[in-house]
């Protein structure tokens, strides 16, 4: 990983806070049957993600909605150049993705190759009947034809610049920010 410096706080913690009652408004209003919505979470930072959304609108609707978790690692495009050993987490999904309408959850949306990995080690699962994909952070640079039905911030970047999303429960602080890589 190149050395970095950070450029700017994006979001504070109420911020997401804020953001993610925001989208879990968005989701109650744009799905028809509760009974069949679920949330798959990407691991690492779609996992909290996630979790949070589901109980967030389990406060808002009393009802509580499943929520599964995705090891994309196997599936990914570009696996003989991150590690000749990949490290597999494993998925858990204790519910059938068959016939649910999935929520998938990532922090940050880039290039969209984490998200047709993902779409792969989805439908492995089963066949949805809706796969629907929110993102806190959308950066742009799209390198497949990938869009977020759900987005909390669009974030306008350069190539140079990374979005970081910290949460408590992964990195024991919980902020957005937006870092520049350094050249040695």
């Amino acid at each position: 990983m190149p050395d970095t410096r950070e450029k700017a706080q994006l979001m504070s913690a109420s911020e997401i806070d804020r953001t993610l009652v925001r989208l879990a408004h968005e989701v109650l209003e744009k799905t028809a049957d509760l009974d069949r919505l679920a949330f798959v979470g990407i691991r690492r930072r779609g996992v909290p993600l996630a979790q949070r959304l589901a109980a967030k609108i389990q406060q808002l609707e009393k009802r509580e909605v499943p929520v599964g978790i995705l090891d994309i690692n196997l599936y990914r495009d570009d696996l003989s150049t991150v590690s000749s050993t990949p490290v597999v987490n494993g998925t858990e999904i204790p519910f059938s993705v068959a016939g649910r309408d999935i929520i998938l959850t990532d922090d940050v949306l880039y290039t969209g190759r984490t998200i047709r990995a993902a779409l792969d080690a989805l439908f492995d699962q089963g066949r949805p009947a809706r796969v629907q994909l929110l993102a806190l952070i959308d950066r742009g640079h799209r390198e497949l034809p990938i869009e977020a039905r759900y987005v909390g911030r669009t974030v306008q970047t350069t190539d140079a610049e990374i979005i970081e999303v910290k949460f408590q429960e992964i990195d024991g602080v919980e902020k957005v920010l937006l870092v520049e890589k350094v050249e040695d």
